[in-house]
């Protein structure tokens, strides 16, 4: 994400383990997953964003909560991005995680 305005976000991350439907392994620094915000009344998303989740440590291991940093392209994005605010972590259909607002970082350039 570079060259960019980006908005960048605190947030608590907490990844799914495997026996709760989550990956088979830890996360690096640069993940980028769907984030959902919200599901329709069939349990489905219709609308995901990109985000890049940055953090200090080299992995965070299924079924850890860390406090992470998110970047997001601006755009549609900013509706949902209020502090408090919960949502899920997919790749694809599947559900790896959870994250929730802590603090709104002032916007950054790439």
């Amino acid at each position: 994400m570079d060259n960019i305005d980006l908005i960048t976000i605190k947030v608590k991350l907490r990844l799914k383990t495997t026996s709760e439907g989550g990956r088979w392994s830890g996360i690096s620094s640069g993940y980028r997953p769907n984030h959902v915000f919200e599901y329709n009344k069939k349990g489905n998303f219709n609308t995901s964003f990109i985000g890049e989740i940055t953090f200090d440590k080299e992995w965070i291991q299924l079924g850890e909560e860390e406090i992470v940093t998110i970047s997001f392209i601006p755009g549609q994005v900013e509706k949902y991005l209020n502090v408090g605010q919960k949502w899920w972590l997919h790749e694809g259909k599947q559900l790896v995680g959870e994250a929730e607002i802590l603090q709104e970082i002032e916007p950054t350039f790439g």
